[in-house]
Parts: structure tokens; sequence; C-alpha cells
């Protein structure tokens, strides 16, 4: 356990050292913003951009690695949407909202690093077919419920436009589209625009992870323990044991694909999940602290994780 320690730590060394800095007055809110704006507007759709452009997507966009993530991430989404509602008595929109914390797991900002940490880059291209499909598949799934429970007189027309409009204005799908248009398209690009991309994909993992932290600083736990306790369940535990279950025995993952898949459904929910909770003003508060003490608790069960993982 002392060696995946190693592995796991040094990322959430530069998470804590973010919150550290905003808690003590040495990096300002305003400067956290900025950061983050950078980090998900700019360096990590460079990331995915390069990342989707070089990939072998006939070896790497295998059904049954997409099957074992997703039946996870939506099993989380509707157990998390109906345990809400039934369990808690939460009005339909924040139910929503709960299930989308537990169906967006954080596969970008602590997935990658934690993979990379453990297996080395090599073993990314898995992780970034699961990411080239996250964006779309959340934000659709996630938008779709919400707007249908908030439909209030709106028709299948009006519900599918809001959808197009929050998918294709996310600077992340800008990247990953890009990204398919140079693969597919077999479109040779200039060393220098290479090189240049290059240099923003080296700033966008750390400095994410760092501001990451100061973001989380924001995101003080109040009340809702149970139902925070049920997000965290569901991220943490239950979306990568799904994925492991049917990784492992129904859809023949290999080592590498059966790594990335349980590993980056083992991560906490992401910011996403908090920015799609404000976005309603639906459950900001449970969603909020579900992120800082998911992330909180990955140092622990992404370790566990690892040392189940072949």
């Amino acid at each position: 356990m002392g060696a995946l320690l190693t592995v796991v730590l040094p990322v959430f060394i530069v998470v804590g050292a973010g919150y550290l800095a905003v808690w003590r007055g040495l990096f300002t809110d305003d400067w956290v913003d900025g950061l983050m704006v950078f980090t998900q507007k700019f360096a990590i759709p460079c990331l995915l951009f390069s990342a989707i452009a070089t990939l072998d997507l006939g070896a790497e966009f295998q059904p049954g690695l997409l099957i074992a993530f997703y039946a996870g991430s939506g099993s989380c989404f509707f157990i998390g949407l109906f345990g809400a509602r039934l369990i808690f008595g939460r009005p339909w929109p924040d139910c929503v909202a709960i299930g989308f914390a537990a169906l967006f797991a954080n596969s970008v900002l602590l997935g990658l690093p934690i993979t990379e940490r453990a297996y080395g880059a090599e073993a990314l291209a898995p992780n970034f077919a699961i990411i080239a499909m996250h964006a779309p598949f959340c934000y659709v799934l996630g938008i779709t419920t919400m707007e249908i429970v908030r439909a209030e007189g709106k028709g299948p027309p009006a519900i599918a436009a809001q959808v197009a409009r929050a998918v294709f204005s996310n600077a992340l799908m800008i990247g990953i589209l890009l990204g398919f248009a140079v693969n597919l398209g077999a479109i040779p690009l200039p060393g220098v625009v290479t090189e240049a991309v290059d240099l923003m994909i080296r700033a966008a993992l750390p400095a994410a992870l760092f501001g990451l932290g100061g973001v989380l600083y924001r995101y003080k736990p109040e009340g809702d323990f149970w139902v925070i306790a049920f997000v965290c369940a569901l991220s943490l535990i239950l979306h990568p044991a799904v994925a492991y279950g049917l990784g492992s025995t129904v859809t023949g993952l290999n080592d590498g694909q059966l790594r990335s898949a349980v590993l980056t459904g083992a991560m906490a929910p992401g910011i996403n999940a908090y920015i799609f909770a404000n976005m309603y003003g639906a459950a900001r508060r449970v969603v909020a602290s579900s992120v800082l003490i998911g992330t909180a608790l990955t140092v622990l069960t992404a370790s566990a994780w690892l040392w189940l993982l072949p």
C-alpha cells in the first residue's frame, strides 16, 4: 500500500498545495478563476486535441472498453437520480443534479495523472478513448434529463436545441471534435503548430491540479451528510466495480483497457458536476461537498483499486 500511495499522493499534494495557497491568502480567488479558465478552456482542450488527433482510433475505440465504463457511469446516474427521489425525497431537479454528480467522474484532472503515474504515459490511450466520449455522453444524458423534468411545455425540438447548445459550446468538446477532424481527415499539422500545442500540454495537468485545490477551498461541506455519502459511494465504489465486473468477465478487456476503465471510473465527481448544478440552481451544496469530500477520499479508494488491478 505504501508503494501505491507514492503513485497517488503526489497528485493530491499538488491539489493540496492549491488548497493551502488559497486558504492562507497566498493565491486569490480571482487568480484561481483565471487559472481554471486557462486550463479548462485552453490547455486541457489542447491536450485532448493532441491525444485524439494522434490516437489509433481503430485500436483504441473498442466497444468493450466503452461498454464497461459507460454502463457503470449510466448506472450511477440513474441510481443517484431515483435514490435521491425515493430515499431522500429531493425535488426532481435536485435529483438530476445529484445523479449527474455520480455520473461525471473526474476523468481528466485526476484520472489522467493517476493512471500516468501508475502505468506510464503509454498507458493513457484507453483513457483518451473514454474521455473522447465523456463530455458528450454526460452532458447529453444530464441536460436532456434536466430539461425533461423542467420542461414546462417545451417540445422535443426546444429540448434538443438546448442540449446541442450546451454540448457544442463546451471547450473540451471543441478540442475533441477538432482532434477527430485532424485524425479522420489525415490532416498534417506544421511542426511549429504541434510544438506550440505541446507547450500548452505541459502546463495543463499540473496547473489544473493546483487550480482544482483552490476551487475546492470554496466548497465547505455543510449538512446533507447521507446524500453526500450516497454520491461518494456511487462514484468511488459502484462505478469502478461495474467497470471491473464487466471488463474482466463480459467484454474481455486486456489489462491496459481494464486499468483505464476502472481507474477512470474510480475518480471523484469532477468540477463539471458543480458547474452543472450551479447552471440549474439545483442541489449545489450537495454536489459541491461531494466534489470536495470525494476528491479527498480518492486518495484511499484509488490506492485500493490500484492494488486490486492486474
